[in-house]
């Protein structure tokens, strides 16, 4: 036998090899667009420096002192006000929901207190359940609280223009007074877990059959589509709420995440949750040839999912196209749902704003999902 390293035998087996790579066309495309895709989500999607975060404002004061503290906060870029002229009781629920991440309250005296020197004190409060969110803006709070009132403060008013602020910024971290990450990470884990165990558990599922030769067997049977498709998912729900049993425990036992609201609710939310991503994971059993091309799949579902859903970075930071295509995920609005339920308490009426996109999500993966396995009958 030769053992010479012979360079016509190693250019024939690089030959042969590269035409194998080419034959398989969707392992040869996620090749390239998995760092595309990786390019474009961390070159433009993400940003660590959130602005124009929505902001009630409720203010009983109309005097010239008030409009300019809410016109400094405008100019700082990391408020954007959308809601004025609520009550206080009105601008908590917004907070609560999570349509505002801040609520300022100017209180009805605080003109008259800031011109006879009392220091008066301006009331924030703030959607904590992510605190990377809102850590900037926090401290532009206290910026602003030395500059706002600049240009007011002048003839008889000049002394107040000492080196203390006029008037004091009271910041209520609402949900997460710590600002502990664990609190917004730990929930966030129980989403992005389930989404890339069950898909890629499903994902296998019907590409295992074919590499087996069970395929046959199975289409041979007169069981419908649905049946198929219900008798593959069931048992992995059960596997996906025994990975929750085990994530909660660790969350309560090891990071002593609250449990605020009612443990029913996140139970029927996380079910609807489980499916939408068992309903997509059958789907690229039905597309992929084998089990390394479901895979593949599985992470180039996965990857925006985690990147575009808020879950490492937040969301309200990333450019409107990117938040579009974070809408479309279920991921984004679970960990809407599983936050709300665990650390603000929320109920069903106030999570259904996130959770018809899930049921949407579900219902078109799982037609597509039985469309393409009747199309692997045929």
């Amino acid at each position: 036998m030769n053992t010479r390293f012979s360079w016509n035998r190693m250019l024939a087996v690089f030959i042969k090899e590269f035409q194998q790579m080419m034959r398989d066309r969707l392992t040869f495309a996620m090749a390239v667009g998995v760092p595309i895709l990786q390019l474009v989500l961390f070159g433009y999607a993400i940003n660590t420096d959130p602005k124009g975060l929505p902001t009630a404002v409720v203010s009983t004061d109309s005097g010239p002192l008030s409009r300019s503290i809410v016109a400094a906060l405008q100019n700082t870029g990391y408020f954007r006000i959308d809601h004025t002229g609520t009550s206080e009781r009105e601008g908590e629920a917004l907070v609560e929901s999570g349509r505002v991440q801040f609520l300022v309250v100017i209180p009805p005296d605080f003109t008259q207190k800031l011109v006879r020197g009392e220091h008066p004190a301006l009331l924030v409060s703030v959607d904590a359940t992510d605190p990377s969110a809102s850590g900037n803006a926090i401290a532009a709070l206290s910026a602003v609280s030395g500059l706002a009132l600049r240009h007011d403060l002048v003839g008889p008013l000049r002394a107040l223009q000492t080196a203390a602020p006029p008037y004091e910024v009271r910041i209520h971290r609402r949900y997460n007074p710590e600002g502990l990450s664990r609190y917004n990470i730990v929930p966030g884990l129980i989403g992005t877990i389930l989404t890339m165990t069950m898909v890629m558990l499903t994902g296998l599922a019907m590409t295992r059959e074919r590499e087996r030769g069970t395929m046959e067997n199975l289409l041979a049977t007169p069981v419908r589509p649905s049946e198929v498709m219900v008798g593959k998912i069931l048992p992995y729900v059960l596997i996906g709420y025994i990975q929750l049993g085990v994530i909660m425990v660790a969350a309560f036992l090891l990071f002593q995440v609250p449990m605020v609201g009612s443990l029913a609710l996140l139970m029927a939310m996380i079910g609807v949750f489980i499916v939408a991503n068992l309903a997509v994971g059958f789907t690229f059993s039905t597309v992929a040839r084998n089990q390394l091309q479901a895979m593949q799949m599985t992470f180039f579902f996965f990857l925006p999912s985690m990147l575009l859903s808020g879950f490492m970075f937040p969301f309200r930071a990333m450019p409107e196209w990117a938040q579009w295509i974070g809408e479309v995920l279920p991921l984004t609005h679970f960990l809407r749902i599983v936050r709300g339920i665990l650390l603000k308490g929320n109920t069903v009426d106030q999570l259904l704003p996130e959770l018809w996109p899930m049921l949407a999500f579900l219902a078109v993966a799982g037609t597509v999902a039985l469309k393409r396995y009747r199309q692997t009958l045929d």
